[in-house]
């Protein structure tokens, strides 16, 4: 009969303070626009049985902590991002997804303009840094599955409901826009199709500016209705590209 070995909490990634959920944890997809890529910010674990590998920024959760709470704690100590919108994406439980011992995980996601907040490495990460989406480092556990999950979970969202509030600054040119779009999707799109898509859905209010301090012909500007992103949100529709 060969030895059961045991791996205890001292060795796993993140160990548990006193007060821990035993088996419960956190994981954070943050999606962020950098130019016209799509990026993913991740952490360096610092120690632990995955010290020096990337992963998503995440942890266990407190006993007396909801799991809301915990997904925004976790993110700002590790990252120093403080994000108050986050949402639930999908629970993660595959007997072997951590070699530790049995630990299911419930992923949040948020979307985020990745030039707006600076980056401060903390609690058990010794650095965080934004990625190409479509091209991370090698990720632990099941990490890869679940950026894959919440890539085409976003991929599904863009074609049937706006996204962009929280990506694109408050004024944007149309151009932005599609690179957001294809940044999102991974595929090159039709300016002049593009372009009469997003203007049938009365997305948009033009700001009535153009670009400042550009090489290029000035674009004009817009800016996202209010309204219609909400009524979009909420009612849906499909966005053929």
């Amino acid at each position: 009969m060969s030895e059961k070995r045991i791996i205890s909490y001292s060795n796993a990634p993140f160990p548990p303070p006193k007060g821990i959920m035993k088996g419960l944890s956190i994981d954070n997809l943050i999606f962020g626009l950098e130019g016209s890529a799509l990026k993913i910010l991740l952490i360096k674990h610092g120690e632990g049985i995955a010290e020096g590998e990337w992963a998503l920024p995440g942890g266990f959760v407190n006993n007396k902590e909801d799991l809301n709470d915990a997904a925004r704690r976790l993110l700002k100590e590790l990252t120093g991002i403080e994000h108050h919108y986050l949402e639930q994406l999908k629970t993660f439980g595959k007997v072997d997804r951590y070699p530790a011992e049995r630990v299911v995980t419930v992923a949040y996601y948020a979307l985020v303009s990745a030039d707006n907040y600076a980056l401060i490495a903390g609690l058990n990460a010794c650095e965080a840094a934004w990625f190409n989406v479509h091209d991370t480092p090698p990720l632990v556990f099941d990490h890869p599955d679940i950026v894959q999950y919440g890539l085409q979970f976003l991929q599904h969202q863009v074609r049937h409901r706006p996204i962009g509030f929280n990506l694109l600054p408050e004024k944007f040119t149309l151009l932005q826009l599609q690179e957001l779009y294809e940044a999102i999707l991974d595929i090159k799109m039709d300016k002049p199709n593009f372009r009469r898509k997003i203007m049938k859905m009365n997305l948009l209010s033009p700001c009535n500016e153009k670009q400042q301090g550009v090489a290029h012909r000035a674009a004009n500007l817009y800016r996202f209705d209010k309204d219609a992103y909400e009524n979009l949100t909420e009612q849906g529709f499909t966005f053929e590209v």
